[in-house]
């Protein structure tokens, strides 16, 4: 092959590639306008954009809401058995301690304890 055929053939393949993809790379031209009548920094946003800011803020909001939430509610759950576990060791304390000086009688007085 001479370097005329190699180059002929090479624009040929290149040619049928950029034609397959070409849909991909243009966009059309409705895509096109649209995209050129974009508004300026200065004009009003239209209601539509103004209503799909609207409902992103507020979807965003919604989930910190719940967020917030959940992790509150973990928090408080936390804190409810820790004192759950606090008042049960007090409560042993408590028994060992009635055990250990337990006198006879019922109810335990210290006026009927019997020093010596």
């Amino acid at each position: 092959m001479t370097w005329q055929q190699v180059l002929l053939l090479s624009c040929l393949s290149a040619m049928v590639l950029l034609s397959s993809v070409k849909q991909k790379i243009f966009m059309q031209e409705s895509d096109a306008s649209d995209f050129l009548k974009r508004r300026s920094k200065r004009s009003p946003k239209s209601r539509d954009e103004v209503n799909a800011e609207n409902r992103q803020k507020l979807r965003a909001d919604e989930l910190r809401r719940e967020y917030y939430e959940e992790q509150r509610k973990e928090f408080e759950n936390f804190v409810e058995e820790q004192k759950d576990e606090q008042e049960e060791r007090s409560r042993e304390a408590v028994e060992q301690w009635r055990q250990w000086h337990y006198d006879g009688l019922y109810p335990s007085y210290l006026y009927n304890r019997h020093h010596i």
